[in-house]
């Protein structure tokens, strides 16, 4: 167990950092204080005791990432409560599924997916309140939602006659062993996977970050990722507001257009983002340059090779902000010849390595120490690694965790859990690799998805499709196995 407490963690960041800006909806321009946020918490606060919310309840969030979404889910958190993050795209049915699944007992959403669900639909939930402006929608009562509204302003006033101060911020007592989240791994109806995890698999995750001094108090950052995925989460939103920085949040899909003026707004001294945003830079602005006749023949001259590099390398910095430390790309494998030009031109990047059961951080390792085709060490003092094969350093085996980032196990699914974990208690992370003697990891692909070749070899999909991805006009392709052949499903891209 971690000694360094999840949610006073927050209290002490909240009181630190109290006239620092801490969020920005972007499309909004609208900014909360790290003192405008501890209010806002105290408002949702208010709201659970309304409706005598209690410790370990579970409220459900579903909605895009802005100011509010971030204040339900620390009020949640704070209060001793679970919190349930759904991501908006799930079809409607699956959102209904995860609610009733969950036994959650309040809903914080956007109008939009409200008029989408039914009240009959979700007969635990006992009050529906809006991300938009946190107004009441529904509520089981037969009071008016305007007249809960009018009701909780005037609670909240009597509680803080004065006015809310920093003084007032005083959490409830959660310790570190006690769950805090359930994420789901998917939407799908009847193969729902509600990960369990604790404030200690929490912390264990933004103590390692903070150990190495990404991002420093009032320093920006420019969230891009659902924060209803536990990447997005744990590292745009809790571990940058546990440092006292400013996080923005785009609130909308990253398209390139928008991601590359939104970056050159904020300037970020951090950038965490997944393989595809890069690739698709990659693909758009360096690949048909570097594809060129006269750039082929002048990268073939060392000096001119240097220059061509230094130059690209600066353009592409420049194109994301040009303010950043480094990039932390994760959440999926990055394409190995866009990490082994990126590497090449010494662009300031590195990979990591995890998944939402270790909520989500497995192994990392700072720019200036990645290795290529590596996704880090296992995070020091806080997890552990081994590879179940003869020899670990060289024969594919499955990849298998432990420590305090790992999940308690899956909500209401016994079987699932069990067959996650070994007998001796590691998790099974269903990834083929290898690691060196430094504990650093280099993953193959899915022990799933690996294809037995006709003369024995193991045939990794994932590799092939990332060479097949590179080329002109394919967005995305999938290969499988057909009648004893390798067969490639592509989607083009009509760009």
């Amino acid at each position: 167990m971690i000694a360094e407490n999840f949610i006073k963690l927050y209290e002490r960041s909240f009181k630190d950092n109290w006239e620092l800006p801490a969020l920005t909806d972007y499309a909004e321009k609208r900014t909360l204080t790290y003192g405008d946020l501890a209010k806002e918490i105290a408002f949702i606060h208010t709201i659970f005791a309304k409706y005598n919310i209690k410790k370990g309840d579970k409220i459900a969030l579903v909605g895009k990432n802005n100011s509010h979404w971030c204040s339900v889910y620390l009020a949640t958190v704070s209060y001793g409560a679970v919190i349930v993050p759904i991501l908006q795209d799930f079809h409607v049915d699956n959102i209904v599924h995860i609610i009733n699944h969950s036994e959650s007992v309040m809903l914080f959403t956007h109008e939009q997916i409200w008029e989408n669900i039914e009240d009959t639909q979700i007969v635990n939930v006992l009050g529906v309140y809006s991300l938009t402006n946190m107004h009441c929608i529904h509520q089981q009562k037969n009071e008016s939602p305007n007249r809960a509204d009018q009701d909780l302003n005037e609670t909240f006033g009597k509680y803080y006659p004065n006015g809310f101060r920093k003084e007032h911020v005083d959490y409830a007592s959660v310790d570190n062993s006690e769950v805090v989240i359930l994420s789901y791994t998917s939407g799908t109806t009847g193969f729902s996977k509600a990960v369990i995890l604790t404030a200690n698999n929490m912390i264990g995750n933004i103590s390692s970050v903070r150990s190495l001094n990404l991002l420093y108090k009032g320093e920006r950052m420019l969230a891009l990722l659902p924060l209803a995925h536990a990447y997005g989460c744990a590292f745009d939103f809790l571990y940058s507001l546990s440092v006292g920085a400013h996080v923005t949040l785009l609130g909308k899909v990253p398209s390139p257009k928008v991601l590359l003026l939104a970056l050159a707004d904020v300037k970020p001294k951090l950038i965490i983002c997944v393989p595809l945003i890069i690739e698709k830079i990659y693909k758009k602005q360096i690949l048909p340059q570097i594809s060129k006749r006269t750039t082929k023949l002048a990268l073939s001259v060392p000096f001119l090779e240097q220059k061509i590099h230094a130059k690209i390398r600066q353009k592409l910095i420049d194109s994301l902000g040009g303010n950043f430390r480094q990039v932390v790309i994760g959440g999926a494998a990055l394409n190995k010849d866009v990490e082994a030009f990126l590497y090449k031109i010494k662009f300031p990047f590195s990979v990591g390595y995890g998944m939402t059961e270790c909520g989500p951080l497995i192994s990392y390792d700072l720019a200036s120490q990645f290795m290529p085709t590596s996704c880090g060490r296992i995070l020091k003092d806080v997890m552990d690694v081994r590879i179940d094969s003869e020899d670990p350093y060289r024969v594919l085996g499955e990849i298998q965790v432990r420590g305090e980032n790992v999940m308690k196990g899956y909500y209401k699914n016994e079987e699932a859990t069990k067959a996650t974990f070994t007998e001796d208690g590691w998790l099974r992370t269903g990834d083929l690799g290898t690691m060196d003697k430094e504990k650093r990891i280099f993953i193959r692909g899915r022990s799933k998805s690996m294809i037995l070749g006709p003369s024995g070899q193991n045939i990794f999909p994932e590799e092939i499709e990332s060479k097949i991805n590179n080329l002109p006009y394919i967005k995305e392709s999938v290969v499988v196995q057909r009648n004893g052949k390798l067969v490639a499903l592509v989607y083009p891209d009509f760009e």
